[in-house]
């Protein structure tokens, strides 16, 4: 496996990937800065040197729709390969029923279990969700508590962010 980074700047801070071939392998974003980015990343995925040697080279097609999602581009990212070695068969399935919550669109964490085959499973989708490498790929803002609460969000700035997400897709009933 041969790593490589890529440092951007989005309308809601930096953002860092890292992948390989054509897998994402993880990905950050709303940071102040492109270093920030890059070790927020290396805490949730360790970027090996080389790999941040070869800023910016990984896969600029991705990083130009990101940016443009940001900017109000409606994009559900489904066509992006995403690697889910580290995850349990339940991980699996919980992150690929994620993936097909459309843009503006909300399902609740008892959703995503029911649906994963484990009715009863909210927090472990919560856990799930917390974990996720991916986020905005895996569009884990989109899962929330089943009484419209937000839930949690742990990338940078937690719920802040999770609201502006939401926003920007014109899901505003839970902000």
């Amino acid at each position: 496996m041969s790593l490589a980074l890529n440092t951007f700047r989005t309308p809601l801070g930096w953002c860092a990937m890292v992948g390989d071939g054509d897998t994402l392998h993880a990905l950050t974003f709303g940071h102040r800065s492109a270093g920030a980015a890059i070790q927020w990343l290396d805490e949730i995925f360790p970027v090996s040197p080389a790999a941040s040697a070869a800023r910016a080279s990984w896969n600029r097609t991705l990083a130009n729709r990101i940016v443009a999602m940001f900017e109000g581009e409606p994009d559900e990212f489904r066509d992006v390969k995403i690697d889910l070695s580290h995850l349990t068969p339940f991980g699996r399935r919980v992150i690929s029923l994620c993936r097909k919550i459309g843009w503006g669109e909300t399902r609740s964490y008892g959703q995503l279990a029911s649906k994963a085959g484990s009715s009863g499973a909210a927090r472990a989708v919560g856990s799930v969700m917390a974990a996720n490498r991916t986020p905005l790929i895996v569009p884990c803002h989109r899962v929330i508590g089943s009484a419209g609460a937000l839930g949690g969000y742990s990338g940078p700035s937690g719920l802040t962010t999770k609201r502006k997400l939401l926003a920007l897709e014109g899901d505003c009933a839970c902000c």
